[in-house]
């Protein structure tokens, strides 16, 4: 998929693989049959396709949130493309909203002009101080948004084109038994105004998959476990904790298979996603905050007992005067329990004539 021509027209091809990939060697006959259920492409979500599910439908609603700390060069511009082509030309999303976590930038003022709703993370629910993290600002945002469904999109992309959008909303507007709806991509590095096929998503490769395959194998045929552009039920999400940091997207993942089940998941190939990449020693801490969220929900399943409490001091070297300079890092996988377990979600809900989901 070229990501910045907005070219979300029916009928578009996305770049990447065929619609269901060839297995060197098979995986389980479950995640098999899962991906052979529940892996569609781009051009399988047309928008006239999904404005019909829509109307025939019980009228589903759809809130777009970007989280964003200092995006003033990339979040106008996503903005835009989702207001242009998902609101006002195929009314398929109901509400843009940008909950800014802190910005020293102008990232407030642009997504405003561009058409979103932006409200600050410390502004929603003022009593309970908040804590860093773009999880935190994801739970949070559940309590200002209205959607039905809920649809997160980082803030930080690169020639972003809003048929990502359509794609992941596709499976969720079509079919009541998916809950939530992961994209799939390529994901190569920007290096110098060099691309490297396949040079991003360290993270994944080296920590996600290999503890997704090890303790739930079940998610082995997840592409992308920790893209920050996925989409879910209202229903769902508040029903799950939320890890505040980067643990959020593993977290919920893992949570999903066990509250729904591995069919209530779904991915779209939306072709290639450009963002930021940050250094190594930023990847190494993201890695230790979602170990520990791992962990946690091994612990809690009765998986894996430590023997005494994970140590959360995470220590790095960097090269300094001719020698190595030491530095650790307090890092703590602190969780937000589920948003319907909060009395003024709950009394929120009820006053918009909803009733929040029961665990």
């Amino acid at each position: 998929m070229n990501q910045g021509t907005d070219s979300d027209q029916d009928g578009e091809r996305a770049d990447g693989p065929a619609r269901l990939p060839g297995f060197a060697s098979d995986p389980s006959d479950q995640v098999r049959r899962w991906m052979e259920r529940r892996w569609s492409r781009l051009d399988d979500w047309p928008t006239a396709k999904l404005l019909a599910a829509k109307a025939e439908g019980s009228g589903t609603s759809v809130s777009v949130v970007l989280p964003a700390l200092n995006e003033q060069r990339t979040v106008g511009e996503i903005v835009r493309r989702i207001r242009t082509r998902l609101v006002e030309a195929a009314p398929l999303v109901d509400e843009i909203v940008v909950i800014d976590s802190g910005s020293t930038d102008r990232t407030a003022e642009v997504a405003a002009a561009a058409g979103a709703r932006v409200v600050h993370r410390d502004a929603i629910l003022p009593s309970l101080p908040a804590v860093p993290g773009k999880g935190e600002v994801l739970w949070r945002s559940l309590f200002v948004t209205s959607g039905d469904v809920v649809c997160f999109v980082d803030a930080d992309l690169r020639r972003f084109d809003a048929s990502l959008v359509r794609g992941i909303l596709g499976p969720l507007l079509t079919d009541p038994s998916v809950q939530l709806v992961k994209a799939a991509y390529d994901r190569p590095l920007l290096d110098a105004g060099t691309v490297l096929p396949g040079g991003g998503g360290r993270v994944t490769e080296l920590v996600a998959r290999p503890l997704l395959n090890l303790h739930w194998p079940q998610l082995a045929g997840i592409v992308q476990p920790l893209a920050g552009e996925y989409a879910a039920r209202r229903s769902l999400l508040e029903q799950l904790p939320f890890p505040c940091g980067y643990g959020v997207e593993i977290g919920l993942l893992v949570d999903t298979l066990a509250v729904a089940g591995l069919d209530a998941l779904a991915q779209v190939d939306v072709g290639t996603r450009y963002h930021r990449h940050q250094a190594d020693h930023a990847l190494g801490r993201m890695s230790s905050e979602i170990w520990q969220t791992a962990l946690a929900r091994l612990e809690r399943s009765g998986r894996w007992v430590g023997a005494e409490p994970v140590h959360t001091g995470f220590t790095q070297f960097h090269r300094q005067d001719g020698g190595f300079r030491s530095l650790t890092y307090e890092i703590t996988a602190v969780e937000r329990p589920p948003m319907n377990t909060l009395a003024q979600y709950r009394e929120r809900m009820v006053s918009a004539g909803r009733a929040a989901q029961d665990d």
